[in-house]
């Protein structure tokens, strides 16, 4: 059973108004007494508040190890692959990165690269942990102090069906959410903390950590979630309970929308900070669609290439104008987005149309006839997995990869083609080298 504790302030002193009420829930044990009330800390902070239903459960958490100092890395080609590492993610506006390891976990900014700090949690263990250092999920809340672990790996530090709020002023964890099974993924908004399972999401106010809402999916074991950014009404996106297909909760609007994008199972998908539009990309991974997350329109279609391939990440530029693709290719994409009001005609599972001139020869000719191809590129080791942003310079792009490899590059948005390297790093390579 969950014990509520004492937490600090909350980070958003007024959260939406026009959010959903919570459905009902059954409770696995009523709390022993009423949670005592926040108290001031550094901002922002979850409570630890109780909410126990049938799947999850809130408590606080006793103090971890302190913290350990760590300096930055050098310029070099990456190591090949990188055994210690279980996690790497994006904050919300691209300009730092997570990397989870075997012994705890590392942040970094992106422009100019530095390691910003890295806390070794080891084997020594706090009373929460299991001994190990194992972190298999590392999200940030922007660049403040907030930010959610789960454990991982062959020797986890939290167990993996917990998600555990760290707040790195105090390196300690001040609460915990507990599920019956695995924690899949977890994202955070200034006001909401979301956490995925394999078949359902969970949707937490951050002010006292009570359960808002709950939304089955279809079997999502790579926890596929995506939530607006912008200060206002929310919008969240995660697998419908159809193959191909994605659910988008609107919940200013009180409205559920539901896009039936590819034929084939959703592998990846992305969200615009405003929540306007959405790419989704299938398992046979060759073209990426584009939709209006309002009325669920079709407004472009892209294709990547004419293979299979397996999409790691989708990215919005800032301002609407681009959006990047990495996959198992090992070759970063970035498109023109020509986005307009009309839905385009719907297309043919995974197939561009042809113009009905050429319609007769359908057989003949490739399917990527017709094809939207990438306006630019810039090209990687396959096989590798590699996660990609918009930098916050002009017409850059910021590429991490599981090998524990840093880029930097730029893409002429007039004449395309291969992109410049401005930067290589290896981000694994130990803090007191120079």
């Amino acid at each position: 059973m969950a014990t509520p504790a004492t937490a600090p302030a909350p980070p958003n002193p007024n959260p939406v108004p026009d959010e959903p009420l919570p459905p009902p829930q059954e409770e696995e044990e009523a709390p022993e007494s009423p949670p005592p009330a926040p108290t001031t800390s550094i901002e922002p902070t979850p409570s630890g508040d109780e909410e126990s239903d049938d799947s999850s459960s809130v408590s606080s958490a006793s103090s971890a190890p302190a913290a350990v100092a760590a300096g930055g890395g050098g310029a070099e080609r990456p190591f090949p692959a990188a055994k210690d590492l279980l996690h790497i993610s994006f904050n919300q506006d691209y300009g730092c990165f997570a990397a989870g390891i075997k012994s705890g976990f590392r942040i970094y900014n992106c422009d100019p690269f530095r390691e910003i700090f890295r806390r070794d949690l080891g084997t020594a263990g706090d009373g929460d942990g299991g001994g190990g250092g194992g972190i298999s999920v590392v999200e940030m809340l922007f660049r403040c102090n907030i930010l959610a672990l789960v454990g991982g790996g062959d020797n986890p530090h939290y167990p993996p069906n917990k998600v555990m709020i760290w707040d790195d002023h105090q390196s300690r964890c001040i609460g915990e959410l507990s599920f019956r099974s695995p924690v899949r993924g977890v994202r955070l908004r200034r006001d909401r903390i979301i956490v995925v399972l394999e078949n359902k999401i969970f949707v937490y106010n951050f002010a006292d950590l009570k359960l808002v809402h709950q939304i089955e999916t279809a079997p999502n074991p790579k926890g596929l979630c995506v939530v607006s950014q912008q200060p206002g009404s929310i919008v969240l996106v995660c697998p419908g309970a159809q193959k191909g297909q994605v659910r988008v909760e609107h919940y200013g609007a009180r409205k559920t929308k539901f896009i039936n994008a590819h034929t084939s199972r959703v592998a990846c998908f992305a969200l615009s900070q405003d929540g306007r539009l959405i790419a989704t990309a299938s398992t046979k991974g060759t073209l990426i669609r584009i939709f209006n997350a309002a009325e669920g329109n079709l407004l472009q279609e892209v294709r990547r290439g004419a293979d299979r391939a397996e999409i790691y990440s989708l990215a919005f530029s800032n301002n609407l104008q681009y959006l990047a693709v990495s996959s198992d290719k090992g070759t970063i994409h970035v498109f023109n987005l020509k986005i307009n009001d009309k839905p385009l005609p719907t297309p043919d599972p995974e197939i561009p149309h042809l113009s009905p001139p050429l319609s007769f020869i359908k057989g003949v000719l490739p399917k990527y006839f017709h094809s939207e191809w990438s306006v630019a590129q810039f090209r990687l080791h396959e096989g590798e997995q590699y996660i990609v942003a918009f930098g916050h310079e002009k017409n850059t792009v910021t590429v991490v990869g599981m090998d524990g490899s840093f880029y930097r590059c730029q893409f002429d948005p007039v004449n395309g083609g291969e992109m410049l390297q401005l930067e290589c790093y290896n981000f694994l390579k130990p803090s007191d080298q120079p």
